[in-house]
């Protein structure tokens, strides 16, 4: 992503615009209008996904989480996140505090409409906070993952944006993430994985021996699978939105061989989810596939443009081999992933903007000095979400806590904190 498509901040003394491209403008615009709806839509794909994988006594509550942090996302992003993220960074480490608001409706400047670039960028930010909500499912109160998400939201995730998007210190050394493989699905994952380890496991997840593991079936697994197709449809808008442009041959044929190669991944990856289960479980597992098809999907973000279709499909089974591999490994480390995001979202998202090099061209650097700034950028990255996450959980923990009680864990999130159930005639069947 670039920042050329920022004009909202243009100073009122400046020069006379020049003359604008309306075919290109309305284009351009209309791509990031459209692709913003397709990713916005991946909230539901979320909540579908998230509450299907835990179990009918907290389902309700994954449904109030979701919708209520796309709200919150939102929000602080027009109070807070784009100008930190967009306005003014000039290779720093963040932008201007401040409240963002579009161009004149009557004076459009650059190349597309302001508020159609704020409400592309918007729906990234979600995405961003969903990771997290399915990750900590089952076992964190209302109010301080809430107040996580507004932090998230406003500061975390817009500072990391701008050290590649906003044209920071990143982008200026050649680190590359197209459309979020680091900049968002890893970001989500260190913020995920940190809440975790402050969480601790479910109660009765894992045995005294921290070998023993009881299994929490979800509650719902074709609504699980009617969530990752509605995901792998948003991906389309996810990645070729990010091409940011449609207005000539070369930037719509790009935008389609983005899709083409988004989808080829997804495909692969739950091809290569299913072997490995079958290899290592002897049996297919129908929650690793799912899995398998978003951790391709987050492989192919950080370059879906330069591969060929045949390079897409390596990338995108291999997420979904991580995924199956990684998922035992988070267990014998007792730490206790709902949904499968750590592995799809974080690991499969590191592998994705690693493999970068590889496939893209490198604007100058030779392979193993784009490798080394794809390293840099991963671990700057990881270390600050992880280090500022942490200091948030720490202190949410401290003042309001972070779990519930483990008579209302047991009984139910739905029925502890909301006062209802998403299955009412069913209960206790759980």
């Amino acid at each position: 992503m670039t920042t050329g498509l920022l004009s909202a901040f243009a100073t009122a003394a400046a020069a006379p615009a020049a003359a604008v491209d309306t075919g290109a403008f309305v284009d351009n615009s209309f791509l990031l209008l459209f692709s913003g709806m397709v990713v916005v839509f991946m909230a539901a794909g979320f909540c579908m996904l998230e509450s299907g994988l835990v179990r009918s006594k907290n389902a309700a509550t994954i449904a109030l989480k979701n919708i209520t942090l796309f709200a919150i996302a939102g929000i602080m992003f027009y109070l807070v996140g784009y100008r930190l993220m967009y306005d003014g960074v000039d290779g720093g480490l963040f932008g201007t505090l401040g409240v963002w608001s579009p161009d004149a409706l009557d004076a459009p400047e650059g190349d597309v409409a302001s508020a159609a670039d704020w409400f592309f960028q918007m729906a990234f930010v979600a995405t961003a906070a969903s990771i997290v909500s399915g990750t900590l499912a089952e076992r964190i109160k209302l109010r301080p993952f809430l107040v996580f998400v507004a932090v998230l939201t406003a500061l975390i995730y817009p500072i990391t944006g701008a050290w590649q998007w906003g044209e920071g210190w990143l982008y200026t050394l050649g680190f590359q993430d197209f459309a979020g493989s680091t900049l968002v699905h890893s970001v989500g994952g260190w913020a995920a994985l940190t809440g975790a380890l402050f969480l601790g496991p479910r109660y009765g997840k894992y045995g005294p021996d921290r070998r023993v593991q009881k299994p929490m079936p979800g509650s719902n697994l074709p609504l699980a699978a009617l969530g990752t197709f509605i995901l792998w449809f948003g991906w389309f808008g996810f990645n070729g939105g990010s091409q940011l442009a449609a207005g000539t041959i070369e930037d719509i044929s790009a935008v389609a061989k983005i899709m083409a190669n988004t989808n080829m991944a997804a495909a692969a990856g739950v091809i290569g989810a299913l072997i490995t289960s079958e290899i290592m479980f002897k049996k297919a597992d129908l929650t690793f596939v799912l899995n398998g098809a978003i951790g391709g999907l987050v492989a192919i973000t950080a370059g879906p443009l330069e591969p060929a279709l045949w390079q897409s499909m390596i990338i995108g089974g291999m997420g979904g081999i991580i995924v199956v591999v990684a998922v035992p490994l988070l267990d014998r480390l007792n730490i206790d992933d709902v949904v499968g995001a750590i592995p799809a979202h974080l690991l499969c998202g590191i592998f994705g903007t690693m493999v970068v090099p590889f496939t893209s061209d490198s604007d100058g650097l030779n392979i193993w000095q784009q490798f080394g700034m794809q390293a840099l950028g991963v671990l700057s990255i990881g270390a600050f979400t992880a280090a500022a996450s942490a200091l948030v959980w720490f202190a949410l923990k401290k003042t309001m806590g972070l779990r519930p009680t483990i008579e209302d864990e047991m009984r139910g999130l739905d029925r502890a904190e909301l006062g209802m159930e998403a299955y009412p005639d069913f209960f206790g069947r759980d």
